[in-house]
This record gives structure tokens, C-alpha cells and sequence, in this order.
């Protein structure tokens, strides 16, 4: 029984050794010597701090299917009203009028945004985040929540455009 026990204390040891801090860390005594560069400011543009979704740009079509845009200066009652349902019912899951939610709201999205801009975002989002610097931007800013690709049609897009015209 006592070489049994003084066996199993020699293997115990052994594999206590074995298994951690029998190494010694060796100290690297070579010191490097790194040159300092000599430090440029970076001027930021005025507005550099405004987030994406504050940003206005006017004049970028984005990236997809829409090219060109003539909106009437009369709002369309009717594609206004299809366009809160197809809103309420594929848009909500992510966006809230007059809040930030997933995604940003749309209240006044057309204001900062062009029409075709607006439309190509929600026919094609993937394509947009893929190819359009301000989508990018904006899906940085929702935490990497890409915008879901609804699958609408022109004309149900369109509607919901209109809807957006009514939202300030």
C-alpha cells in the first residue's frame, strides 16, 4: 500500500510538472530605438462630426435601379395612403416615425436625401450599402443592421415615397 501511495505521488508530481511553468520566460534585452515623426493636425471640415443620418446631401442618386425622378408638387392622397399600409407593414419591424430605432426614422428623409437616393435605398438596401459611401456610413452608424431588403415593388416604393413627402 505505501509504494502504491508513494507511486501515485511520483506520478501526481510528474504530470503537475509537466503540465505548466517549467519554462522560464526569456527577457528580450534588445531595445529599439523608433524615430519620432514629426506630427501633422488633420484639419476636419466644419460639419465633420455631423452623423450620417443628419447629413444632407442633395445631389447623390445613390446606387440601384433609379436614375431619375420627377415628383409633382402636388402630394397624391392615394399612394399616400397605400403607402403608410406597405410602410406599417413591411417597414416597422425596424423603423419608427419621429424616432431612432434599428433604423433611422423617416421623418424628414427627403430633405436630406434625393428621391432616387431614397427610392434605390429601399428597392436595393445591398446594393446601396455595397456600392453608395453614405449607406455604408449609415449602416455604421446602426450598429451594422443592415437594412432588409423588402423586396417592393417600383410602384409599392413609389407609394411609400409619397408617404414619406407627409412625414416632417
Amino acid at each position: 500500500m505505501k509504494s502504491t501511495l508513494k507511486i501515485l505521488t511520483l506520478v501526481i508530481t510528474l504530470l503537475a510538472l509537466s503540465c505548466g511553468g517549467g519554462e522560464e520566460k526569456k527577457e528580450e534585452k534588445t531595445k529599439v530605438q523608433l524615430k519620432r515623426q514629426p506630427t501633422t493636425k488633420k484639419v476636419e471640415p466644419k460639419g465633420a462630426d455631423t452623423k450620417p443620418s443628419e447629413t444632407i446631401d442633395l445631389s447623390n442618386k445613390g446606387v440601384g435601379p433609379i436614375t431619375s425622378m420627377n415628383l409633382s408638387s402636388e402630394i397624391d392622397q392615394a399612394k399616400v395612403n397605400h403607402g403608410k399600409e406597405v410602410f406599417d407593414k413591411m417597414c416597422t419591424a425596424c423603423h419608427r416615425v419621429g424616432k431612432k430605432f434599428i433604423g433611422p426614422p423617416p421623418n424628414g428623409i427627403l430633405k436630406r436625401r434625393t428621391p432616387e437616393w431614397t427610392m434605390n435605398m429601399i428597392l436595393d438596401p445591398e446594393g446601396m450599402v455595397k456600392n453608395d459611401p453614405l449607406a455604408k456610413k449609415l449602416l455604421m452608424e446602426f450598429n451594422g443592421s443592415p437594412m432588409a431588403n423588402q423586396n417592393l415593388t417600383e410602384e409599392e416604393a413609389r407609394d411609400v415615397l409619397e408617404y414619406f413627402r407627409t412625414l416632417n
